[in-house]
């Protein structure tokens, strides 16, 4: 009888399995979400201390530092929120992302890496506490938390999207955010840096793996890469520099050094740079990984264009409503299942692994540079305090992302960096490269950037005149002037540095 009843049974279960493709599709996504919360929830036996929460006690190989930089820049932005923005502006329009960021991550390798790994911090704001005092300390951190609220939300906005493209909205945009916020969190809270290196390993072989094999079929439909680079070039879209006024270029400078200046100080990057086993690979990653990601984040700008040439209905009607949207609608409507299988895993890889480390970053920034400047800490209490910080800031940021929903995902991931421009990097840079910088230099570096980004923001005069290159540069002049005015606090400001410089900026046990 148990016999005969299990017959009908499996005959329903098949049934359903080949008429419910959404079904299959969800299962196998559903399952690669529960194998990375897997691999996370592993690292997080690895993690004994605040080091190896942090920085995975410092001890990363070459490959997982390049695979760590990769994925976390190679998040919704180069997934969903690029390649919409190509289709509809041109390589002028995505100079930020991705070629500002991946020649940020060039220059911090280059310029930044070996004279801070050398230093032995756990996170950037160290740098500001040991190079000026506790005020500036402070006042960076603050800014480089900011930072955090818009980049995170996008990856929170694009898993949210994802979902609910995936559920044919069955899953409202909603309800999706708030499942991946708590995925994401579920693993990252127990293994930190140690869950955001291994799951981006894994994470990344993944991405590689299904944008490739999608470009490939996508370029078949399309009729092959010379249709699709011919309709590239009709409709200007490989028009890289603006127009020859200087207006336009001083836009162009300002949209290009949001990311590449705005990456530098920030927390994300530094712990890749400090996770590494030595201070050879802590340049080498960052350089080798800021390559590989601008090459490879070319892939979704030529799967879109071959979507517009392959179904040019579909992408008519969401060009002007959401084309953040063209590229995940093509596959899931045109594409056989096991393919859309691998880009849904792919983009969900891309988000998670940027998701994972950009909740992370700031909540250990926070821990590090502000509530330890507040109440004193054991290395058990800050470890505990970094759990605990990492879900406020999640379920902020989901928030965040909720009232902001429906703004686009480019749009959320450029505001980010506008506050470490203006409030970080001059502090940073010349800190390390100047030495006659001084905390009262930041102090009014901060401000009179700040004032002037400020002004140009929300006054009619922004409309002429950039906001943030304005407010950069106006940041850097003061800094120099500030610093070389001749003020006893200035005076003793270069003194101290000067007496104590080898101790700050060398530590033997990290020069192998």
């Amino acid at each position: 009888m148990v016999v005969g009843a299990l017959g009908p049974a499996v005959f329903c279960f098949f049934f359903i399995w080949e008429q419910t493709k959404l079904m299959k599709l969800t299962i196998f996504v559903g399952l690669y979400l529960l194998c990375t919360v897997g691999i996370g929830l592993y690292a997080a036996t690895r993690v004994k201390s605040t080091t190896d929460y942090a920085l995975a006690g410092r001890s990363l190989p070459l490959v997982m530092v390049i695979t760590a930089t990769f994925a976390t820049w190679f998040g919704s932005e180069s997934v969903l929120g690029t390649p919409g923005q190509f289709i509809t502006h041109g390589l002028e329009g995505i100079v930020e992302e991705p070629f500002g960021s991946s020649m940020a991550l060039i220059l911090v390798g280059a310029f930044f890496a070996r004279r801070l790994y050398k230093m032995s911090l756990l996170t950037v704001g160290d740098f500001y506490r040991r190079r000026y005092g506790v005020s500036v300390e402070l006042i960076c951190s603050i800014f480089v938390v900011l930072s955090y609220l818009g980049w995170v939300a996008a990856q929170v906005a694009a898993l949210g999207l994802v979902m609910h493209i995936l559920t044919e909205g069955f899953i409202s945009v909603s309800v999706a955010m708030i499942i991946g916020t708590i995925v994401v969190l579920l693993y990252t809270v127990f293994g930190g840096m140690w869950s955001v290196a291994l799951t981006d390993f894994f994470q990344m072989i993944i991405i590689v793996i299904g944008l490739a094999l999608v470009a490939f079929f996508a370029s078949d439909m399309a009729g092959g890469v010379g249709k699709v680079t011919t309709y590239a070039v009709d409709h200007d879209l490989f028009r890289f520099f603006p127009e020859n006024d200087l207006k336009s270029w001083m836009f162009w400078i300002s949209a290009a050094i949001t990311m590449m200046i705005g990456s530098i100080p920030q927390q994300d990057v530094f712990q890749r740079v400090m996770s590494a086993k030595t201070v050879k690979i802590a340049c080498a990653g960052p350089i080798i990984g800021g390559t590989f990601y601008l090459l490879f984040a070319s892939i979704p700008l030529f799967i879109v264009v071959a979507a517009t040439v392959a179904v040019p209905e579909m992408a008519a009607g969401l060009m002007d409503s959401n084309p953040q949207e063209i590229l995940p609608t093509f596959i899931k409507d045109h594409m056989p299942l096991w393919l859309r299988i691998l880009f849904f895993g792919a983009v969900l890889s891309a988000v998670m692994s940027t998701a994972s480390a950009t909740m992370l970053a700031p909540t250990t920034t926070f821990v590090e540079n502000v509530l330890r400047n507040i109440m004193p800490l054991s290395d058990k209490r800050e470890l505990k305090a970094m759990r605990i910080s990492l879900i406020i800031f999640a379920f902020g940021v989901l928030t965040y992302s909720l009232c902001m929903e429906g703004t686009p995902i480019y749009e959320l991931a450029a505001m980010a960096y506008q506050f470490p421009v203006i409030g970080a990097f001059w502090p940073l840079t010349l800190g390390l490269y100047w030495r006659r910088s001084t905390a009262f230099g930041c102090w009014v570096s901060i401000i009179v950037g700040s004032i002037v980004w400020a002004y140009l923001t929300f006054t009619p005069t922004g409309e002429d005149y950039p906001a943030l290159l304005c407010g950069f540069l106006a940041a850097g002049i003061a800094m120099v002037i500030a610093s070389l005015l001749p003020l006893k606090i200035n005076r003793d400001n270069v003194r101290n540095w000067e007496e104590n410089k080898d101790k700050y900026l060398y530590d033997a046990s990290a020069a192998s």
